[in-house]
């Protein structure tokens, strides 16, 4: 404390002329925060209204809920094709003659994602050659046969990282083989040995 010389006391940030600005300027700066604050919240939200209201924004919608968890069965690979994330909202693809649903890693393997082209397709040769391109994938059934060694253990590898990750949901059958009939006792004995 100290006298100011008018015969008032006076603590340290409280006295003359700086005191005051000080709050004054503090003040302020927290209310351009507060406005800044309010500002970024509005525009996330219109973002996100924008992009639920804009071309394909009631499907991204309507994507983003879960769907229910499928039952096991056996696909012929234009079965899998279906289940590409446009046809279907549910994302199947096959790994080493294994389906699985890879749903909800759609950002990766949706429409718009960056392995997209593997959706609703045996995904094996284009994983073990490490090729995104279209050329990578065949139309007809692929048994692999011409892949090395190393491309093979990828291709394991990969399958392991399917199973650990997502619901596996059947087999990519041969030309020419029957479907196997699950149960809904294997399909829910399977479904909870993976959770």
């Amino acid at each position: 404390m100290a006298d100011g010389g008018d015969g008032r006391l006076r603590t340290a940030g409280s006295g003359g002329d700086g005191g005051a600005g000080e709050s004054a300027g503090g003040g302020m700066l927290l209310h351009v925060g507060l406005l800044a604050l309010v500002l970024l919240a509005a525009y996330r939200l219109y973002l996100r209204w924008r992009k639920r209201s804009g071309p394909g924004g009631a499907a991204q919608q309507s994507q983003a809920d879960p769907l229910p968890r499928m039952k096991r069965r056996d696909f012929s690979l234009e079965q899998l094709r279906e289940f590409d994330g446009i046809r279907n909202p549910r994302i199947l693809l096959a790994v080493n003659g294994k389906v699985f649903d890879v749903t909800k890693g759609s950002k990766f393997y949706g429409p718009e994602g960056p392995y997209g082209i593997f959706a609703g397709r045996d995904a094996s040769r284009g994983l073990a050659t490490f090729c995104l391109d279209k050329d990578a994938l065949r139309d007809e059934f692929d048994d692999l046969s011409d892949l090395n060694a190393v491309q093979m253990e990828s291709v394991r590898e990969w399958e392991m990282q399917f199973k650990e990750k997502y619901d596996y949901v059947g087999r990519l059958l041969k030309p020419g083989e029957e479907p196997s009939e699950y149960t809904d006792e294997e399909d829910t004995k399977d479904h909870t040995k993976q959770e």
